[in-house]
This record gives C-alpha cells, structure tokens and sequence, in this order.
C-alpha cells in the first residue's frame, strides 16, 4: 500500500533511486530434481537473486571528485567512497550492524554523504550525514516517532536544506533549514494544513498544496512570510489528481515545471513561465505518462524525458543532450539510468539494465566520450542461465488493454515467441500499490521462479499508473471488483495461449498484491492452485483505520475517494464486502502469508486476524512473522528465509523445483506461529535455526 507519488516528491521521502537489500546465503545443498517439462538448467541459488550485491547506487559527488556506493561491511549495507582518480583507496563511511542502508546522497557542498534510516522497518526514518573527510557521523534529527524527508536543496546554499518533520504534530511535516555543516536546525514554517511544498533555488518556500474535499488538490503560491495567495496558482480536479504533480522551479526561477493530465489523457510535461508567458507543454506521449525528467545539475532545465508504456524509452529535449543519450544506447544494451551527475556535468555515473544480465554501472566522461566500467551489482549473475523478459498487451473482458510482462524458463520457449512448447505452471506475480506498476527490466522474483521452472507473469491491472488517467481512474470503486477481474482476464489469457494449465496457477503479491492474493483465493477460490500474500491487508476497514498519522492530508483525495470510506455506514459496509475477512470460510487453496511486526502500513493486525479466523475454522494456513521487519524485509537472514519458505511452498503445490533451506535460517526473526507442517522442511529447518540475535 504505497503513498501517491505526488507527496513521495514534494515531502515523503528523499529523492533518488531506491535499493532493496536482500538475501545472504551462507551455505548450500543439492536442489531437488526438476519437476517442470522443461530441459533442466543451473540451479541458481537463492542469494545471487536476493542477496546484498557487490555493489550498488553508484553517486558522484557534485564537485566530481568522490564516487560512492552501497556495499557490505559485515554483511550489512553501507555507504563506502573512494577519490574518483583511486577508486582502489575506498574506504567505508559507515558501520551500521543490522538495518541496511538502502539510499544514499550527497549534499550540494560535497563535504558529506546523507542517509535515511528507520529502526525495525518502523518507517520512521531519521536523517543521518557522514563527514567525507573525518569519518565523523551526525544524526541530525534525533526525535522519537519522527519521521524526516528532504524537501528541498540548494546550489547556490550548498550548506544547507529544506527538511519537514514531523515530531510537533505527527499529521503534518514542520519545515525546518538544516545547516550540513554545523547540524543547526531552524524552524521556517509551523505547519498545519499543508500535504507538501516546493522551494525554489534560494530554499524560500514558494508553493504549497492540500486537499479538497472533493479529493481532488489545489497549489497555491505562498508569499515570502508563507501568506497564501487568495486563489490556487493550480486547481486540480479528483480525476487528474494521482496524475499531476508539481516537480520543481529552474535554479533562477523563471520556469516551474508540472507533469499535468489535466484536459489531457497521459501526463504532460509542462512549463509554466513566471514572468507572465503561457505555459507550454514541452513533451508527451499518446501512450503513457511522462515519467523520469532528466534535469540540468545546475539549472534545473528539463533536458530529457523518459516514457514507459511496454519498453522505456528516453528522448532528448535538449539537442544539446541528445548525442550523450544516443551514444549511451548505442554503447549500452539496455535501458539506460543516469544516476548522477557532476555540477559542471563533465561527469555522469550511468546504469544499465540488460535484462537478462546484472545491472552494472559505468563512469561517463562526456568531453572524451569515454566509458569506463565501474562495477557489476551481482556478478554472480554473469554467465548465468538467465530468462528473457516478453512484453505483451492483454484484452479486458470490458476492452481496456493491459500491458503485461511474461517471463518462460529458459529452454521452454525453443522459437522465442513467447510461448512455451508445452503449458507450464505459472506464478501471477501482482504489483503493490496499487497506484504503481510493473515495467520491462531484470526483475529478480522473475528470474528466480523462471529458474525453478515457472512461467511468470505480472500484471499492471487498472489503477496501475504511468499508463494515462483513464486507465488509473478505471480502478475507483474496484477493490475486488474490476481490478480483480483484470488478474482473472490475465489467466484465462494464458491458459488460452497455453501458456499455462489452469490447474497449476498461483497467485502472488506484497502489499497490493498481497491483498490480491487474499482477493483470489476468497473472492474466485477455484482459480488458483495457491497463494502467497505477503503483507497484504485482510479488511480494508482496518487498514484504513490504522494508516500513520501522516497520511492524513491526503486520504481524503486517495483513499477515501477512490477506495472507500468506513467514516459513513454505508462506505464500511461496501469496504467489509469487498474485503477478504468477509470470506475467509470460501478459501479452499493453500495460503502462505508473511508479515513483518512493525509494518505501519499494514499492520500485523491485518494477518493475525487472518489467521486467527483461519485457525477457528481449521482452514489450514501457514503464517511466517518477522519481529524486526516492516513493510517488506530488509534484512538479507529475513529475506532468506522467506524466500527459502516460498519455494518449498510454490514447489508442493505447483510442482516446481527449489533448494533446500540448509541453514538459510541463521540470524533471521522469523517465527512461524502456524502451520510450519505444510511447507516441506520447514519444521526441520526451525529446529535447526540458531536463536535471533
């Protein structure tokens, strides 16, 4: 269950890309024997999928002369740096012992790399800065029940930034100036009313948004002691409101730039000029949203955009950009990331995705056209048997077209069609969200099932977005209604391709997806041979009721409105009928669920009253909880568990072949409070696990 990307950007969380950690496999024993059709291939193990890589998040420093990353240290995430000329002098900055660090940045001043972290996957993450130099590490919010996010940054006050905080009043974020160097914090703006802002270049607030009854948001300029204007600089309607969002001001101010549905089905974007001019849409796609915007490192000129409809696919804004961007797909076969760049851009760290290889990343001098390879994530990978990813385009039994992403165990597709010679069993892996989607790419649970001998597909089921308004705006109201049968028309696709037999079809998911799964097995309970929900939410009730306190300025315009209302009887009635506790006596197929303790998403209480229905009714179930986790696991000992529980589970029920835990249990939290005698070897590998430290 995700925020809306619009306050992702303006106040949730830092910028940047984000890295999940995961599995670290200390030993191995011989995998079972193939049970699939398919010519058997590598076992590949478990940790080369979900492991913590080699390295990863490849970071310049602004004034291009350090290079970071994330790494192990102890087998535990952290940030390491080198000098650009010696990369072989690196050096790690931190030491955290348990939660990985999963994002990374610099400061503008080049003096400091900055981190988030939370306790337990509380997700009240506090922001941390380390001394490049002296090795010296601050905590510069330390409250209790906090949680900060970056709101704004400076190149022309390269010492300090706009961070919110929400330590006074949970529901809303305090805007305060932080000072990197000294650690000062000051307060800028008691906040009260506001879901997000935007700063300009000199870090003075300059816009501020809320909600609408209607659940649509207005944007109003705020004056220069946070006055706001009489009427809103942008009126945005319920039905373009997951679809438009403010980005950011040119460094002198003279632009602010928008991604707007507005009168418009896919996201534009657009630049509205601050001198009085018209605003302009400077680029869109009739096919899917405007994403990623590559923006200049000193003046924040929109100088490339990416769209993403079956493939991503960049295109230039600036000719001056656009022999860069060429050459870099012409010398790197994949999609192409510019992860960061120098402020004189000379110097851009890029990643590439092949696909059916490990992401690596690689150093861009751009005066010399000059490549230089900087590290594989996993090269473990490399060689690998690894499976190609297929994109394909679904009917809906109402005529909407869904994009889709199909993954076949290598030697089962002998023509490359896309097709297997003979059906297989599959896994619908479904997206969380559900205001999110799945896109082309290495994706890591795909090649792991691939591997053991699924076919493997994923859905972007309406509500996904990147796909245009209509196609989001198609899912209100369709909790377990039309979303679902999205999920359902996807099947009967590939039973009808044979791509699968519709007896050996599993259904898959976190968060969202979690709950699609709990949909499945409740709602249509002879589909799917078997399910995994992994924190997915059980009443939609509860879930809404328990959401963080700051979630509240936009659950009007989200929740509410696109999902259901348990403020009124009638909307707690129809969320109660479209949740899977209302059906728990219908389930007929295997369930695993996994949760992590701390989730404050979906709380644990969404899977124990789950189970605790399951138990009374003595409807088998097995249930896998981890005390130190949230939403999702970071830690790699509680990712290799899961995963080692998971393939036992998918391999009774589907058929598929899997690697024996061993002793993948050792260091994890996890505790199975019901039904362990369902999933091979699993009471056997409990036994064996060491106490949690």
């Amino acid at each position: 269950m995700n925020l809306p990307s619009r306050f992702l950007l303006l106040i949730a969380r830092l910028p940047g890309t984000t890295f999940a950690a995961g599995l670290t496999l200390v030993s191995m024993t011989q995998p079972a024997p193939a049970a699939t059709a398919t010519t058997p291939v590598e076992l590949i193990e478990r940790a080369a999928f979900f492991g913590n890589p080699t390295r990863a998040q490849a970071r310049l420093s602004p004034d291009g002369k350090w290079l970071s990353w994330l790494a192990p240290r102890d087998g535990v995430l952290n940030i390491w740096v080198a000098p650009i000329d010696s990369l072989d002098a690196a050096k790690p900055l931190t030491s955290e012992k348990k939660r990985p660090i999963r994002e990374h940045y610099w400061s503008q001043n080049s003096r400091l790399v900055l981190f988030i972290n939370d306790a337990g996957g509380d997700e009240n993450f506090l922001l941390y800065g380390v001394d490049v130099a002296s090795g010296a590490l601050r905590n510069f919010t330390p409250f209790q029940k906090t949680r900060a996010a970056i709101v704004g940054t400076s190149t022309s006050k390269p010492d300090e930034i706009l961070v919110g905080l929400n330590n006074r009043n949970p529901q809303f974020h305090d805007i305060h100036r932080l000072n990197v160097t000294t650690g000062e914090l000051t307060l800028v703006l008691e906040n009260n009313a506001w879901a997000g802002f935007v700063p300009d270049d000199t870090l003075r607030l300059r816009l501020a948004q809320r909600q609408t009854p209607a659940g649509g948001f207005e944007v109003f300029e705020l004056s220069a002691d946070h006055k706001p204007a009489a009427q809103p600089l942008l009126a945005v309607a319920p039905e373009d409101s997951l679809t438009t969002n403010v980005l950011t001001y040119t460094t002198d101010g003279s632009l602010l730039y928008v991604l707007d549905s507005r009168g418009r089905d896919t996201s534009a974007l657009v630049a509205l000029d601050q001198k009085g001019g018209p605003s302009r849409p400077i680029a869109q796609s009739g096919q899917a949203d405007v994403g990623d915007v590559l923006l200049h490192p000193r003046t924040r000129v929109a100088q490339a955009y990416r769209v993403n409809y079956l493939k991503p696919e960049w295109f230039a804004i600036d000719p001056a950009l656009k022999p860069d961007l060429d050459f870099l797909q012409r010398e790197l076969k994949g999609d192409v990331q510019i992860t960061s760049r120098t402020t004189d851009d000379r110097l851009w760290t890029v990643a590439v995705d092949p696909v059916i290889a490990p992401a690596a990343f690689h150093l861009y001098d751009r005066a010399a056209k000059k490549l230089t390879r900087l590290f594989v994530m996993r090269p473990e990978l490399e060689g690998k048997p690894l499976a190609p990813m297929h994109p394909v385009e679904i009917k809906t039994r109402d005529g909407l077209t869904l994009t889709a992403f199909l993954s076949l165990p290598l030697g089962a597709d002998a023509n490359g069609d896309a097709r297997p010679e003979q059906p297989l069993p599959m896994v619908l892996n479904v997206h969380g969200g559900p205001w999110a989607r799945d896109s082309y790419g290495f994706h890591p649970e795909h090649q792991w099932m691939a591997n053991r001998g699924y076919a493997v597909l994923s859905v972007n089921y309406r509500g996904s977005s990147g796909l245009g308004k209509k196609f989001l705006n198609a899912a209100n109201g369709e909790f377990a209604g039309k979303m679902h049968h999205d999920l359902i028309d996807a099947v009967n696709w590939a039973v009808a391709e044979k791509i699968a037999p519709a007896e050996r079809i599993a259904i898959y998911g976190g968060s969202y997806g979690g709950y699609a799964t709990l949909v499945g097995l409740t709602f249509t309970p002879d589909v799917f041979a078997c399910g995994v929900d992994i924190v997915g939410p059980s009443s939609l009730v509860t879930l809404i009721e328990s959401f963080p306190a700051y979630w509240a300025p936009f659950l009007e315009a989200t929740w509410y409105k696109r999902v259901g209302d348990p403020r009124t009887k009638e909307g707690r009635e129809d969320l109660l009928a479209r949740s899977p506790i209302s059906r728990v006596t219908a389930i007929k197929k295997p369930l695993l669920i996994a949760q992590g303790a701390n989730d404050p998403r979906v709380t644990q209480k969404e899977s124990d009253q789950l189970v605790a229905i399951m138990k009374q009714k003595q409807i088998p179930v097995t249930y896998a909880l981890y005390s130190d986790e949230g939403h999702g696991f970071a830690r790699p000992q509680n990712r290799t568990s899961f995963y080692a529980v998971t393939e036992a589970f998918l391999a009774k029920h589907l058929g598929g072949r899997f690697q024996p835990a061993g002793n993948d249990f050792d260091g994890s939290s996890l505790v199975v409070p019901e039904g362990a005698d369902n999933v091979p070897g699993l009471p056997e590998a409990l036994a064996a696990k060491p106490p949690a430290p």
